[in-house]
């Protein structure tokens, strides 16, 4: 499958894996990746920097309007909204919180599934509420490949466990597992 852009959310427990996945894939990882996790909303910089260390692709918190450009990781501001449009772009949102989280791991989960369709890959790691279950679902239901981090493997499980629950994950994967398989999509 070609796919489009690679979806992640996150919350408590998960900033391990992600600075694990950032680190395994390639220069040449030609897809756009779009990091959802939950964070400190007083506390505006700093965590873009942290995980450029460990990554070699490019790590930027976007511009309200920007557009998407393939190789590059987007990481949800702290305290607004990340939604993918058609047209290519980046929209920012201070709309009321969802799950008691802004950013909202399913509204971006949302706007890719209609976005990207059957080309996005929805991942959801380690956290502590249900933000990014039915997101997910939804990116499944439109014909993405959805994957949850196995509830053993994470640090906090009630996020994961939900959206398995849910049956919104295809896969069910170790971290190990998911570095793997997206070190194999470019």
């Amino acid at each position: 499958m070609d796919y489009k852009a690679v979806v992640i959310g996150g919350s408590a427990g998960s900033f391990q894996i992600i600075t694990k996945i950032l680190a395994s894939l390639p220069r040449t990882f030609n897809i756009p990746v779009f990091l959802c996790l939950h964070r400190l909303k007083h506390i505006r910089s700093g965590f873009d920097e942290a995980l450029s260390i460990k990554s070699v692709l490019p790590v930027v918190e976007p511009m309200d309007k920007e557009y998407v450009r393939n190789g590059k990781v987007y990481l949800a501001p702290a305290n607004y909204h990340m939604y993918v449009e058609t047209g290519n772009q980046i929209a920012l949102s201070t709309e009321e919180v969802v799950n008691h989280s802004r950013p909202s791991i399913d509204l971006c989960f949302y706007s890719a599934a209609y976005t990207y369709k059957e080309k996005a890959v929805g991942i959801l790691l380690s956290g502590a509420n249900r933000d990014g279950a039915t997101g997910l679902k939804l990116m499944r239901d439109q014909g993405g490949l959805t994957i949850a981090q196995a509830p053993d493997d994470c640090q906090v499980k009630t996020m994961t466990s939900v959206a398995i629950k849910e049956g919104a994950a295809e896969m069910i994967l170790t971290a190990d597992e998911i570095v793997s398989f997206l070190s194999k999509l470019s």
